[in-house]
């Protein structure tokens, strides 16, 4: 198997992350004189877009402790004898917008609240209120614990920017570069499209392919050059939905089965699996 650098060798120091502003000008594609180098696999396939929590980092697992504890709490309150489980996690919240996983939840449940604003209190019962009460609770954990990247992330995404690949991540969360920065791999990400770009833009959150689709303008490339590369159904299902050149699913919990159902075209166990896949595909060959 083809191995990437040395963990510790390849995790940049800890940084803010550079994000996209409001008034960024629009994408344009790659002139004829475009310096970059040529694609690095001879299908013309040059960017990688990470999700991040479940995919780079573990933060998938404060995530799930934080809408267990909320909706364990809500369900209580309203008397519903059905229990919060990971099911519930994997078919209705993982990879989607906060707001979205909220409504789908209490839905589940035959429950109903109004949606309210986006800058409804953590107290407020609505579905911004419940997401934001949510989103208190993880930043809390994230403030106590920390987050470390998966051990193969810092070596696998220096070999793939060493090899000629366009990176960028694109995730549901709001907390993305906070993230980014407390796991030290900012440097190595300068496009990340979160919730709050998504928001700006009017993008559709996961699983449409809208972040996606952005991200990939940034770039200057079609969807067809990209790989996608994701941890949760929802976001499956939007790589496949933008027509994207190749769709790798992580297991972290999904299941393989659900990840190719969803649209996968491979699922792999972690990133040095990701990283050999791509390696063998740059050298023009398929490791199986």
């Amino acid at each position: 198997m083809s191995q990437p650098p040395s963990v510790a060798s390849a995790v940049p120091a800890p940084a803010q992350p550079a994000g996209l502003q409001p008034d960024d000008p629009p994408a344009v594609a790659p002139s004829p004189t475009d310096p970059r180098p040529a694609s690095p696999r001879p299908d013309g396939l040059r960017a990688v877009l990470f999700d991040l929590d479940g995919v780079l980092a573990p933060t998938a697992d404060l995530h799930r402790r934080a809408w267990a504890d909320l909706f364990q709490a809500v369900f209580a309150q309203a008397g519903v004898s059905q229990p919060y489980s990971d099911r519930d996690y994997f078919v209705h919240l993982d990879g989607r917008p906060r707001q979205d996983g909220v409504a789908a939840v209490l839905a589940s449940r035959g429950l109903e609240l109004p949606w309210g604003e986006p800058d409804d209190p953590p107290d407020r019962d609505s579905v911004h209120g419940l997401g934001r009460r949510k989103n208190q609770a993880f930043q809390a954990a994230l403030s106590r614990q920390g987050v470390q990247p998966y051990p193969e992330t810092g070596a696998v995404v220096r070999a793939l920017s060493q090899a000629g690949w366009d990176l960028a991540v694109v995730s549901s969360s709001a907390n993305a570069g906070a993230v980014l920065a407390a796991g030290g791999l900012a440097e190595s990400f300068p496009l990340v499209v979160d919730a709050a770009l998504a928001a700006r833009h009017g993008l559709a959150g996961k699983p449409a392919p809208d972040s996606f689709l952005y991200a990939a303008r940034q770039l200057g490339l079609p969807p067809a050059r990209a790989v996608v590369v994701e941890d949760a159904r929802s976001g499956v299902a939007a790589g496949r939905a933008g027509g994207f050149g190749l769709v790798v699913g992580v297991d972290r919990g999904a299941g393989r089965a659900a990840l190719l159902e969803a649209g996968a075209d491979l699922v792999v166990d972690d990133l040095t699996e990701l990283w050999d896949h791509l390696a063998g595909l740059t050298q023009g060959r398929t490791v199986r």
